[in-house]
């Protein structure tokens, strides 16, 4: 009898290169600071982060920068059961909505467990050591929780 097959190793190679535009390059530059900005809409108020130059919503452009404090609320969540490069399973990725953004962002969750983790928990980001950072977002490797009480569902049920 033979084994099932329960993984299969497909090396695959992507190569591509990555012009930033204004905005994008002052946001990655800021995540080498270990500092996280967004732009506000000057019509509605949307505040964007990463930042994109404009606003989605009203088409104007976005000037006003904002430094966030780097805290968040976890809005959703899965919990992954499958290895991933790098990863051990059971691992979380979380949607959170940083303190003073108007959109939410994926990242991973750690130092809890994954059942730990739960709808308006509270997280701030985990940096690299500053001696290894470069202009990109692994310079966040990974939100954990914070111990405050956990956000109000009225903070988050419009990012579900």
């Amino acid at each position: 009898m033979t084994e099932p097959v329960t993984m299969v190793d497909t090396p695959i190679r992507l190569d591509y290169s990555y012009t930033p535009g204004v905005a994008s390059s002052r946001f990655l530059r800021s995540l080498e600071r270990g500092e996280i900005v967004g732009q506000r809409c000057p019509r509605c108020h949307k505040v964007y982060v990463p930042p994109r130059g404009a606003c989605s919503m009203c088409g104007v452009a976005t000037e006003e920068e904002l430094t966030l404090t780097g805290k968040g609320t976890v809005t959703t969540f899965c919990i992954t059961n499958v290895p991933s490069p790098g990863l051990v399973p059971p691992y979380v990725t979380a949607w959170i909505r940083l303190d003073g953004a108007d959109i939410t962002s994926m990242f991973l969750v750690q130092e809890c467990e994954p059942a730990d983790v739960r709808l308006g928990m509270r997280v701030e980001p985990v940096w690299v050591e500053e001696s290894e950072r470069e202009a990109n977002m692994g310079n966040i490797r990974y939100f954990r929780p914070t111990g405050e009480p956990d956000a109000s569902y009225d903070d988050y049920k419009d990012y579900i």
